[in-house]
């Protein structure tokens, strides 16, 4: 199990400089979506605004937890992996990696990274393990894919297949950041049989309030996001192989058993390939 110490008074002072309340944030607004209570009021306004521009998108929040409870079981269950790097982790709440894993395999390795504050601040509730398992949180920047990967090394065995599992953050890499060649960099250093997790929020004609509503966020809230089309989206998955359904609406992938209906799209799109 890892060890969590308390923060130090400096650290625990250094987050709270950090963590800006009078400005909404995506991961709050993302935990008031979720139903979660470590938002503040800037964010449940602004999340309630949104919601206005476009009703459904609280469901995106939902669909894309699902949509990660589902690959994760497949993962551990049908496939065997035993390793998780959870890259732009969100604020905890119901059902996170290492939960949904180690329910099905105790001995499950995760490794969770995000560079929110708040994130931080809250990361006690992430780094909780089964006694056969292991999980660790680092403070780190999607970016930097090096130091992700040197800290990963520590918990994880990176000559032994992982998911890496990037939900709702590449939309933070504007297109002059080179977001597919970092994704590239991230599954290059890691052995066949690993696998991508990926969502992302789209663009697409069909839905144009989507656009209404991202706008408005990049015109109040941080950080800022990138939207991009399904086969932007789709993009980066190239060299891997995709798994079925594709990258489709994440509730839409490999829905749990129903009345038989199609599940709703949402603008939250993914897909879960294999590194061969």
């Amino acid at each position: 199990m890892t060890e969590n110490p308390p923060a130090a008074d400096g650290m625990a002072q250094s987050l709270r400089e950090r963590i800006n309340t009078s400005q909404p944030h995506t991961a709050r607004i993302w935990n008031y979506w979720l139903g979660g209570k470590d938002n503040y009021e800037v964010d449940r306004a602004a999340g309630d605004q949104i919601r206005q521009l476009h009703p459904g998108i609280g469901d995106y929040a939902q669909a894309d937890r699902l949509f990660l409870g589902r690959a994760v079981r497949h993962l551990v269950s049908d496939v065997g992996i035993r390793q998780f790097l959870d890259v732009g982790t969100g604020l905890p709440t119901a059902d996170n990696t290492h939960e949904v894993a180690q329910r099905l395999a105790p001995d499950a390795r995760i490794v969770y990274v995000d560079n929110d504050p708040l994130v931080l601040a809250h990361a006690r509730a992430l780094l909780t393990s089964t006694p056969e398992g292991r999980t660790d949180y680092l403070d780190e920047d999607l970016r930097n894919v090096d130091a992700i990967l040197e800290h990963a090394a520590k918990t994880l065995d990176l000559t032994q297949p992982v998911a890496l599992i990037l939900l709702g953050v590449v939309i933070f890499l504007r297109d002059d950041e080179d977001p597919y060649g970092v994704v590239r960099r991230l599954m290059e250093a890691l052995p066949p049989g690993s696998h991508l997790v990926l969502s992302h929020t789209i663009t697409s004609p069909s839905m144009p309030d989507v656009d209404e509503a991202v706008k408005f966020w990049n015109e109040h809230g941080t950080p800022k996001l990138t939207q991009r089309t399904p086969e932007a989206v789709t993009g980066f998955f190239d060299g891997l192989e995709l798994l079925e359904p594709g990258v489709v609406s994440c509730s839409r992938w490999r829905p749990e058993q129903g009345d038989g209906a199609e599940p709703e799209e949402v603008a939250m799109f993914g897909g879960v390939a294999r590194k061969n």
